[in-house]
Order: C-alpha cells, then sequence, then structure tokens
C-alpha cells in the first residue's frame, strides 16, 4: 500500500519559482503572482517571497514588485517595514524613473508605519535635479496629506509646493497646482469657509496667475486641465484683467481633448460676467460655438456629457449656438439617451427663422419605430407652439397631420399637447375640437383621456353633444383612474355650470357614484365640495369652478439662477452632467464642521417636532368633546416638553439611535394605557361626527345629504341636490 504525497498548490510552486537561483524563472513567477492578483485570486501568502526580489536592476520587475506591494501593503503592515530600505536606496538610484518610482511607490503604501520613513526621500525628491522625479515628487505630497496632514505642515511640504510653481518646467507646475488644489479641497471640506490664515489653502494672487497662465500652453492635456481648474477659482481684481485670462484661455478651444476645451469654457464663462466691453463678449462667444459643435462628433457617451454641459450653457447665453440648430438633428444610429438630449436643445434653439425646418425634423421623427423618443418629439412640438407665438398655427397643423395617422401613442400624445396649447391660447384653435372627440375611441391612457376631458369641460358651451361625451366616461367611472375620475367631476360640473338644463341628469349620476362608489378620498372630498357649492351658491361654483386661469409658459431654465451660477462653475464635471450641486451626490470621507452642524439641526427639528406634538397633544383633541383637564395632574400643551426629553423613548427619538421612532412616539404620550382608554373615548366621539356629516347638506331645497358611504337599503332619491 503507497502513501500519497501532500497535495502541492499552486501558490507553493509560486513560492519554489520566486526563491529560484535563475533570474529569469523568477521574473516569470512575478509576472504569475502578477496575473493572479488581477483576476482576483489570493496571493498575500508569498509576500516575503515577492519581497526578496525586490533588490534588482531589472526596472521591468522593479515595477512588477512595486505594483505588488501597492496592493497588499494594507494587509501586510508589519512586512512592508522591511521594504523601507530598498525604498530609501532606489530613492537615490542614478536612474531619475528608479527615483521617481519609488516615491511614486512609497506615497501610494497607505501604510502607517512607512509614513514617517518617506520625508526624508521626499524632500530630496523635491529639490532633484531631473523634473520627472520633481513632478512625480509633488503629486506625492498631496497623497501624504491626505494620511498625515500635520506631518505635510511640519515639515515644510507645502511651502516647497508654493515654490514649485515657479518650475521652469511647465508639467511640474501643473502637477504642482493639481496637488495644490487636491490639499485646498481636503482643508477646506473640513471648515465652513476659506480661511487664509491656515497653510493648506491654496490662494491664488497675481504673480501665481501668470505663471500659471505662462505654462498653460507647454504643458500636457491633464496638466491643462488642472491649471485651468485652478484658473476658474481665480477672482480677478479688475475688468482688464478677466480680458486678459479670457484672451489666453481661448486657444485651449482647439484642443483634441474634449476636457481640456470644458474646462476652457468653464474660465471663459466665469471671468466673461466681469467683461464689459460688448464687442469682446460678442467675440468671446461667437468662439465658443465650434469646438461645442465639434464635440458632437465624438462617441456617443461623450456627446451625452457634452449635449448636458451644452443645454446648461444655453440656459445662460442663449444666443451661443443660435445658428448650429442642423447640427443638433438627430441620426438614425444615434442612441435614445443622446436623441432626448438633442431634442431639448433643439426646442432651446427654436427661433422665428427655424422653426420651419425644427417642425419639418420634428414630424420625421414622429414616424420613427422608438415610442419614447416619439413621444418626445410630438412634445417638442407641443413646447414649440408655447414658446413661439408665431409658429403655433404652424404646430396645430403638424400635430393635426399626426392625429390623422390613427396611430394609437402618436394620437394620444398629440392630444395631451393640444391641451397645453389650449391653456396657453385659449378660445384660438376651437376648430380642432371635433378632430380631438372624433379620436375618443383611440384613447386608453389616463393622461390622454384626461386632457380630452378637460378640452370638453373647458368648451362645453361650445360642444354640442358635450353631455354625450362626458357620459361615456360618466358610465366607466368607477373603472377609470384617479386622476380620470377628478377630471371628469370637474368637467361635469363645468357643464353643468354652463348648459344647467340638459346636464342635470349627468351631474347628478357622476356626484352620487363619486360619493358612493368610489374607494378615492381625494374623489369622494372633491365631489362633496362640489355638491356642498351647488346647494348653497351656484353663483360661487360658478366663480370657484370656472375662474379665469393664467396662460401657461416654459421657463427657460429648469434650475434656479443661483444654482445655475454654481453649476456653470462645475463645467466638465459630474455636477454639470447631472445638474445637481456635487455635495448632493458625493460624500466626504471624513465628518466635516458642516456635517457637524447638519447633524445638529436635525436633532433640533426632532426636538420641534416632540414639542409640537405635546402642545398639541390635549391642546386641541377634534375627537374628544370633553371639557375635562388633564387627568393625574399631567401636565399638558407645552408644559409637557418639560419632561417629556427625560424619558428614556425620548432620549432615543431625539438622538436618531431609535429603531423604531413610532413606538418611541407612542410610548412617550403614555404607552398602551393611553391607547386603550383613547379607543373608548374614540368610538364615542366618532358616532357623533359621522352623523353630523349630513348636517351641511340639510336645508337645501328639503335635500338629504349625500351619505358618507352607501346604504344596504337606501331608496333612489330622484332630486339629490334639489336645485331642479
Amino acid at each position: 500500500m503507497s502513501i500519497r504525497a501532500p497535495r502541492k498548490g499552486e501558490n507553493y510552486e509560486l513560492s519554489v519559482d520566486l526563491n529560484s537561483e535563475y533570474r529569469d524563472k523568477r521574473k516569470d513567477a512575478i509576472k504569475r503572482v502578477i496575473a493572479s492578483m488581477t483576476v482576483g485570486k489570493d496571493v498575500s501568502g508569498l509576500f516575503p517571497d515577492v519581497l526578496k526580489n525586490m533588490q534588482t536592476d531589472d526596472l521591468e520587475q522593479k515595477k512588477l514588485v512595486y505594483l505588488y506591494l501597492m496592493n497588499y501593503a494594507k494587509t501586510q503592515p508589519e512586512l512592508v517595514i522591511l521594504a523601507v530600505n530598498t525604498f530609501v536606496k532606489d530613492s537615490e538610484d542614478p536612474n531619475p524613473l528608479v527615483r521617481a518610482l519609488a516615491i511614486r511607490t512609497m506615497g501610494c503604501l497607505r501604510a502607517e508605519k512607512i509614513i514617517d520613513y518617506l520625508c526624508d526621500p521626499l524632500q530630496r525628491a523635491l529639490r532633484d535635479d531631473n523634473p520627472y522625479v520633481r513632478k512625480t515628487a509633488a503629486l506625492c505630497v498631496a497623497k501624504l496629506y491626505d494620511l498625515k496632514p500635520e506631518l505635510v505642515i511640519e515639515n515644510g511640504f507645502l511651502d516647497q509646493l508654493r515654490d514649485m510653481i515657479s518650475d521652469s518646467n511647465p508639467m511640474v507646475v501643473a502637477n504642482t497646482v493639481a496637488a495644490l488644489t487636491d490639499i485646498h479641497i481636503s482643508a477646506t471640506s473640513n471648515q465652513p469657509s476659506d480661511s487664509t490664515s491656515d497653510p493648506a489653502v491654496f490662494s491664488i494672487t497675481s504673480a501665481i496667475l501668470n505663471k500659471l497662465l505662462i505654462a498653460l500652453n507647454e504643458c500636457s492635456e491633464w496638466g491643462r486641465v488642472a491649471i485651468l481648474n485652478a484658473l476658474a477659482r481665480y477672482d480677478a481684481t479688475d475688468d482688464k484683467e478677466s480680458e486678459h485670462i479670457c484672451e489666453r484661455v481661448v486657444p485651449q478651444f482647439q484642443h483634441v481633448n474634449g476636457s481640456v476645451v470644458l474646462a476652457a469654457m468653464k474660465v471663459i464663462m466665469i471671468h466673461i460676467r466681469n467683461v464689459r466691453r460688448d464687442d469682446l463678449v460678442k467675440q468671446l462667444i461667437r468662439k465658443m460655438a465650434p469646438p461645442l459643435v465639434t464635440l458632437l462628433s465624438s462617441p456617443p457617451e461623450v456627446q451625452w456629457v457634452a449635449l448636458r454641459n451644452i443645454n446648461l450653457l444655453l440656459q445662460k447665453r442663449s444666443d451661443l449656438l443660435s445658428n448650429e440648430m442642423r447640427v443638433f438633428f438627430c441620426k438614425y444610429n444615434d442612441p435614445l439617451y443622446v436623441k432626448i438630449e438633442k431634442l431639448d436643445i433643439m426646442v432651446r434653439l427654436a427661433s422665428d427663422s427655424n422653426v420651419d425646418a425644427l417642425l419639418s425634423e420634428l414630424k420625421e421623427y414622429s414616424s420613427e419605430v422608438d415610442v419614447d423618443f416619439v413621444r418626445k418629439s410630438i412634445k417638442a412640438i407641443g413646447q414649440t407652439a408655447i414658446l413661439i407665438e408665431s409658429a403655433a398655427e404652424r404646430c396645430v397643423n403638424v400635430l393635426l397631420e399626426l392625429i390623422n395617422t390613427r396611430v394609437s401613442y402618436v394620437v394620444q400624445e398629440a392630444v395631451v399637447v393640444m391641451k397645453d396649447i389650449f391653456r396657453k391660447y385659449p378660445s384660438t384653435y376651437e376648430g380642432v375640437i371635433p378632430t380631438l372627440c372624433a379620436n375618443l375611441e383611440e384613447l386608453d391612457e389616463p393622461e390622454a383621456k384626461t386632457s380630452l376631458i378637460w378640452i370638453i369641460g373647458e368648451y362645453a358651451d361650445k360642444i354640442d353633444n358635450a353631455d354625450e361625451l362626458l357620459g361615456i366616461f360618466v358610465d366607466s367611472f368607477i373603472e377609470e383612474s384617479y386622476q380620470v375620475q377628478l377630471q371628469t367631476l370637474t368637467a361635469v360640473v363645468k357643464l353643468f355650470l354652463k348648459k344647467p338644463d340638459s346636464s342635470q341628469g349627468v351631474v347628478q349620476r357622476v356626484l352620487n357614484t363619486a360619493t358612493k362608489d368610489c374607494d378615492s378620498p381625494d374623489v369622494r372630498d372633491r365631489a362633496y365640495i362640489y355638491w356642498r357649492l351647488l346647494s348653497t351658491d351656484p353663483g360661487a361654483a360658478k366663480a370657484v369652478v370656472l375662474a379665469h386661469r393664467p396662460p401657461i409658459s416654459i421657463p427657460r431654465t429648469t434650475v434656479s439662477p443661483a444654482l445655475l451660477e454654481e453649476l456653470l462653475g462645475e463645467i466638465s464635471s459630474l455636477a454639470s452632467v447631472y445638474h445637481k450641486p456635487a455635495q448632493t451626490f458625493v460624500g466626504h470621507g471624513r465628518v466635516g464642521a458642516d456635517s457637524v452642524q447638519r447633524k445638529g439641526s436635525e436633532i433640533s427639528d426632532a426636538q420641534k417636532a416632540l414639542q409640537t406634538v405635546a402642545a398639541g397633544q390635549q391642546a386641541e383633541n377634534l375627537l374628544d368633546f370633553g371639557d375635562d383637564s388633564a387627568q393625574d395632574g399631567q401636565p399638558s400643551g407645552l408644559a409637557a416638553t418639560q419632561i417629556l426629553p427625560s424619558t428614556p423613548a425620548a432620549a432615543n427619538f431625539l438622538s436618531g439611535t431609535s429603531a423604531n421612532p413610532l413606538d418611541d412616539l407612542v410610548s412617550i404620550f403614555g404607552g398602551m394605557e393611553t391607547m386603550d382608554t383613547g379607543a373608548g373615548s374614540l368610538s364615542t366621539a366618532l358616532s357623533p361626527t359621522v352623523t353630523s356629516l349630513s348636517s351641511p347638506f340639510e336645508g337645501f331645497g328639503g335635500s338629504s345629504a349625500p351619505p358618507s358611504q352607501p346604504a344596504q337599503n337606501a331608496q333612489p332619491q330622484e332630486d339629490l341636490l334639489g336645485l331642479f
């Protein structure tokens, strides 16, 4: 009987090869380790074996070992110390690539025990003769600040960085600006405002500005983005300085990288506010158009980002692309998200001069196969009609042509759009109403039904068979959605107020159905209100239901002016793509002062909520008709707030540690005993309340009120309102 040898795993084989006496075999083993690490396999057990191969003259092997160290330094902090001597030795290597590699890797290790050993090599690297080493060291300072800010300040690294802005090499300047900006963001994120006394705050002066402008045209594309972002933060002293900045930044519009172009746009949009020369402003706006158009020839994802930023720019400067409507026409292979953004921009660019071309294009889109895109296109026709009054009739004619196609979703969206046009131009296009009513059978979506019902109710006095058309919806009232029920109710009341003689039966039927058989409290409440209005004062009902409504309009901006200015300062970032401030979707790793203040305000809000509930607990109990005072000497109203916070439940509620805030609120105000005693009073209190519901409807023509719920043996009433 033979004994099987223990199985050797892949890691064992790698370990043997890493300790081989042959250099090629060791290098091949390191490559296999990196390959395993890349696909997610755990090779942290080979840390000592890989570390032995760190001291080598082979630059490729050294890079692979450093890559491994960066990945596993957090899981093996004790063993990383063993690599310190090699790092320090490499930071003094004659080869600048090795020196820079050592500094970059030490900055990426993020291990507490190695930070103190980084300071001396970093000091030497910041003063290195080779610019490649200096630019690498500049970014390493920002990484070190993120780990241990006080160490950076104590060793004077920030002062050295500020001196490096005067460096002769533009790439060193760009990386220095990027590092100082990162440190500035980290420092100010923990403070409510910029404090010039904080050494970490990066304040750009006029002297620094000139150095940045000189380096701008010489550095790489990402260096240009860093410098442009810094220029966007600069507060110009006067209009001449703003003009100078704009003139120096304009050449960046010709850069092949879209990020550089958008960053340059941001700088121009910020500093153009201070430019007072109208001719220069027009010149700058004219120069911004071609690079934006060029961005639309990029891949779809880049196009979409560009379109979102263009949308934002047009809200501020509507004349920016006034002659470039055709470049936004949709192509057959554009993704839906790109097409929708283009539609929005086309509507923004619509004017008397290009509206015919726009309507022709939108009409073509309405015959596409993509239903969502077709709906958006028809909606864009309606928006154009509302924005440009002189083109409204042409828009209506296009919509009528689309309705005649008898395609269900096209007809329904056109009806919805026509409702908006009627609201903008009342009593102008009444000739199309028969066409809309003829397509009643085509409608099956709630929004389309609601729109047509609104049109019928609004123009009931001009539609001969309005009662018959609304009667169709009254017959199927219970089966319709809530928004259709609400609109039907209002339209029938409008019909009654305009044609009381012919619509008596319809209004009786719909009010009876809405109050008895409908399960929506909103519909029932509206029916009761209309019932009461019609019963008491038909004149008041007419003043309320048939009140004049102002024409609708489409706002030129989708965000508030203050937010628009903020977002223009964030162009080329996610904030300008989402059209939201960065703080709404980006969280900070550390708890800053603003977070603490927000937490404090949340606690004070909870305190106020608790006091409000306590004050109202017995101050006004609408279901308790007795005049008994607080029992057992317990304080009520505002006095209760003095003792409530001392209860454990209230403490949990206020601190935000409550597992179930609702249970804590119940326990604060008396627990189950209060609920038990309250249940009896609730049942007794409800009886007079329910019976009193009928009282407001008695005495109007001798009729009884609508019941709050259907009775089992209710006799049919001939005249519910007592008006006919």
